[in-house]
């Protein structure tokens, strides 16, 4: 009978079952003398009542404990505890034995050759390490017997191999006859091959058993090899060697028949993610899978050395090999990249760029030239953001809309071509790296979850109902920021409670906390406190433990830490850098511009730097062309492009006639100035001559004038209300100084304009009289923006939340019985009335259009939101909107991004100094 949650077995206590099979039951168990977790396999009753097998047993048992090899399962005890007979009567004793071993978190081989065939680089990887396991074993006179895909386990660090050497015990006899049955040893996984369930478990390990083995003769090293053939070809082809559709076929198969050749097996289509098998892979298998023992490749340290050779010879990056071998003989002697490797450069090929990189990767104590390449373009996708370096330098995540737009989190190899996306993470806009480079951790489904590279499901660390941007430290504490107007707050990573890791002085003038980074101790780390003076905020140094933080500088964004006692943050679309005084907690030096023209979306700077300096950047194009295109309700596009260049914020006028919208000049940082286009006469006409920067323009009520948002170089900002037709004065609102607003729509209802400030609060003023001052829109704390009133004043729609803080858009009474109701369900952001108000139509932050029916004859009732289409642009920023609909609802303007791979572009720096040293 299975034993229960609590059950003690000597000092180690069950915690749950893990697996069962016929030799016995596995179970998770907690090591109390020790506090770690380890797994227990408690041995059936009909093999631990014999005194003679339990001794040899543990005699094995001692031999394979002395094993020490990073890709060996550790065997940490042998054990008897009285409590029962979990394997079933027989033994005519309540005692029961059990081995204690390294719990591996992780995944079968089997499991990951239920999808195919691995990649190249993977099939060398695992077979190197899989073979120099065994090597490491068969020195040590131990032969594993049960070598299978069941029996390998996939780490973050690589494999490690189970059950070894204890599955042949003296005196007993299995099945298939003789001393080598393994299917008859004591530790035999419950994982086992499962293509001949109708002869139960016995025959999953049969179908890696050599001729010898079936044949009843002793079985040795060279029976390994032969399993390890077996495992080679099932990695190279997602089919196993040998098949049969009874145990007298697959007998006679092993015995008597060879596989098909690699490249020609069933099925054995090269995988999608990888390149074919690589040359001299079917030799080396075929030599492995020899029927006499004698004729085949006679240790696993032979395999070991051919599958090397074979890497070298196919020249496939040796950092996707080495990564996790161990280092022996010659190899401890040449740590450097440059021993006995020859290399080029093809001068045009992005393919060339990524080699060297490869070959050239630095190391501890190397030294090599910094190299500078871009990524390939994810297929089907024009953008790719957010780049995320690993610490270790070797890995990147970034995201990237699919075909269907929505957001998917990618993962690409330094050294490899291709990114594959990790699942899981579809929506996530935002993730970061562990201090270990093996997991990365995200906000999603309103809770702080963490999902390891290497694969598997994501788990939950904590709930959390806002923030989305993260800083994991080297002492395994996540710090995480909330919503805008929230202190930071910081969790265990192995998971537990928020707790306040900063404070908010509101009487100075601070209004919340973002972008958090852990500084190299994992105490001391570095954050924006925002304020009203700046689109970013204040850079701040702070300490677990103390809430408490001091300001050190001042960003237009993000900020992080880099290797060298950097500090890298935003001016305008420009990252810059300066260096820490931890000590004296200040900045110190002149700020050295890195790179301009960064990827600013969200005020966030699309960049990372790893430990050991590996720096990405987004870059914004230099033009950053598109077209303005009109769409009806399904998305499609009709007629030819109205106007063509850097372009957004598109606002049909109230009759439907003329469109405003915002043209930048690439030539001018940041300058931007409004537009009009004629529908009817297809004629542009430039509204604004600033020589600053036009924001947020909109239309008057009656179309007569728009107005917009400008601030000049000595920070004076104002709203300006100009004539749509170039004639009269225009009239401004001057703002306090220091302020930065957005506006959000020139209301017929009481001719008010909608606005929301940098303190991301709802306010209104009057388009006409002497006191126009902003003032709030509501009373109210909540993060709202983006106001629209409804053409009859009665209903504010509005957004409650920012793009880090999952956005809904809800509607909120002005007139009558107070009332408030969501109307996204996801996410939402830009809602805009249609149809009279009997229609909302908002963004998702996936970059879909969606609408929703307004029923206000009894009340208000929103019915549920459809999608109307995906657009084309699908970054989200608030003052730059790539889409706008007319009253009708029946006509769209959308901005259509060029398909210009330069537009969306992730840059690779192997040593972000280099780009200091040049200025």
């Amino acid at each position: 009978m299975p034993l229960p949650a609590g059950h003690r077995l000597g000092p180690y206590e069950i915690v749950a079952p893990l697996g069962a099979g016929g030799m016995g039951e596995v179970y998770r168990a907690r090591d109390t003398r020790l506090g770690r977790d380890v797994a227990i396999k408690v041995l059936p009753a009909h093999l631990s009542g014999d005194p003679e097998v339990r001794a040899r047993f543990e005699r094995e048992a001692r031999t394979v404990s002395s094993l020490n090899h990073p890709n060996i399962c550790v065997l940490y005890d042998v054990g008897r505890a009285p409590g029962g007979t979990p394997g079933g009567a027989g033994s005519g004793t309540d005692d029961i034995d059990y081995l204690v071993m390294e719990l591996i978190e992780g995944d079968t081989l089997a499991a990951r050759l239920q999808r195919g065939a691995l990649p190249a680089a993977e099939l060398l990887r695992f077979g190197i390490q899989i073979a120099d396991a065994i090597d490491r074993a068969h020195r040590a006179g131990v032969i594993h017997r049960d070598l299978k895909p069941g029996n390998v386990m996939l780490t973050r660090s690589g494999v490690k191999l189970m059950d070894f050497g204890l599955s042949r015990v003296p005196g007993m006899t299995g099945s298939a006859g003789g001393s080598g049955g393994s299917a008859v040893g004591l530790t035999q996984s419950p994982t086992v091959g499962r293509a001949l369930t109708a002869e139960g478990t016995l025959l999953g390990t049969f179908q890696y058993m050599s001729p010898e083995q079936l044949e009843g003769r002793e079985a040795d090293a060279r029976s390994d090899v032969w399993a390890l053939g077996c495992v080679l070809y099932e990695m190279a082809t997602g089919r196993r060697a040998f098949e049969g559709r009874s145990q007298a076929s697959l007998i006679a198969a092993i015995l008597e028949r060879e596989p098909a050749p690699v490249g020609e097996a069933p099925s054995g289509a090269p995988p999608a993610s990888g390149p074919a098998p690589p040359h001299g892979i079917e030799r080396l298998i075929r030599n492995c899978l020899a029927k006499d023992p004698d004729e085949r490749v006679q240790t696993a340290h032979d395999v070991k050395l051919q599958l090397q050779g074979i890497a070298e010879g196919s020249g496939l990056p040796a950092t996707s090999l080495a990564a996790s071998l161990p280092e022996t003989g010659r190899a401890r002697g040449a740590r450097g990249w440059n021993a006995g490797l020859a290399w080029s450069v093809a001068t045009a090929a992005l393919v060339g760029l990524v080699a060297t990189f490869a070959w050239l990767w630095p190391r501890a104590h190397a030294t090599a030239a910094s190299i500078q390449f871009q990524l390939n373009p994810v297929p089907h996708s024009a953008e790719m953001y957010w780049p995320r370096v690993s610490p270790d330098g070797r890995w990147l995540v970034f995201v990237a809309p699919d075909s269907a737009g929505t957001p998917r989190t990618f993962l690409r190899a330094m050294n490899d071509i291709e990114a594959r996306p990790i699942p899981g993470t579809e929506g996530v806009n935002h993730a970061y790296w562990s201090p270990d480079s093996r997991e990365i951790a995200f906000v999603a489904d309103d809770g702080l979850q963490r999902v390891a590279i290497a694969g598997g499901s994501p788990t939950m660390i904590c709930r959390s109902t806002g923030g989305a941007d993260l800083s994991w430290g080297s002492k395994g504490m996540i710090l995480m920021d909330g919503n805008l107007e929230d202190s930071l707050q910081v969790v265990a990573a192995g998971g537990g409670e928020l707790h306040p890791a900063s404070r908010i002085d509101r009487a100075a003038g601070e209004l919340g906390c973002g972008w958090p980074c852990f500084l190299p101790d994992g105490e001391h780390f570095l954050f924006i406190g925002k304020t009203s003076a700046s689109p970013g905020g204040d850079i701040r140094l702070g300490r677990l433990g103390s809430l408490d933080s001091r300001k050190i500088g001042s960003s237009d964004g993000r900020v992080e830490y880099a290797p060298g006692g950097w500090v890298l943050f935003l001016r305008g679309s420009s990252l810059l850098a300066r260096k820490l005084d931890l000590g004296a907690a200040k900045l110190t030096g002149e700020p050295i511009t890195i790179v301009d023209h960064l990827r600013t979306g969200m005020s966030e700077g699309h960049f990372s730097v790893s430990n050991t300096g590996v720096l990405a950047l987004a870059l914004a194009s230099g033009s950053e062309v598109g077209e303005l295109r009109v769409a009806d309700r399904h998305g499609a596009r009709v007629g030819s492009a109205l106007v063509r260049g850097t372009i957004d914020c598109p606002e049909p006028s109230p009759d439907g006639r003329r469109l405003l919208y915002r043209r930048s000049d690439p030539s001018r940082d940041r300058g931007s100035e409004a537009f009009v286009y004629d529908l009817a006469r297809a004629t542009d006409t430039r509204l604004t001559f600033s020589n600053g920067t036009v924001r947020t323009p909109v239309w008057s009520p009656d179309g007569r004038r728009f107005a917009y948002v400008t601030r000049t170089p000595a920070a004076d900002a104002r709203v300006v209300m100009a004539s749509a037709d170039g004639l009269g004065a225009a009239d401004s609102i001057v703002l306090e100084r220091g302020t930065s607003v957005s506006l959000s729509q020139w209301s017929a209802a009481g001719s008010r304009l909608m606005m929301w400030s940098a303190a991301f609060k709802g306010l209104v003023a009057p388009a006409v009289g002497t006191d126009r001052r902003p003032r709030p829109l509501l009373d109210t704390a909540a993060v709202e923006v983006e106001s629209q009133i409804s053409p009859n004043g009665r209903w504010l729609a509005l957004v409650s939340g920012t793009a880090t803080t999952n956005p809904q858009v809800y509607v909120e009474t002005l007139e009558g019985p107070p009332g408030r109701w969501q109307i996204s369900t996801a996410n939402g952001t830009f809602p805009r009335w249609t149809r009279d108000g009997h229609e909302l139509v908002y963004e998702s932050m996936e970059g879909s259009l969606m609408a929703v029916d307004i029923d206000t004859r009894d009340g208000f009732h929103a019915g549920n939101p459809y999608l109307l289409f995906n657009l084309p642009v699908g970054s989200y920023s608030p003052e730059a909107s790539s889409w706008g609909c007319d009253a009708s609802g029946e006509h769209f303007y959308v901005v259509v991004p060029e398909a210009d791979p330069s537009a969306s572009r992730i840059e690779i720096t192997t040593d972000f100094r280099s780009l200091l040293s040049r200025r």
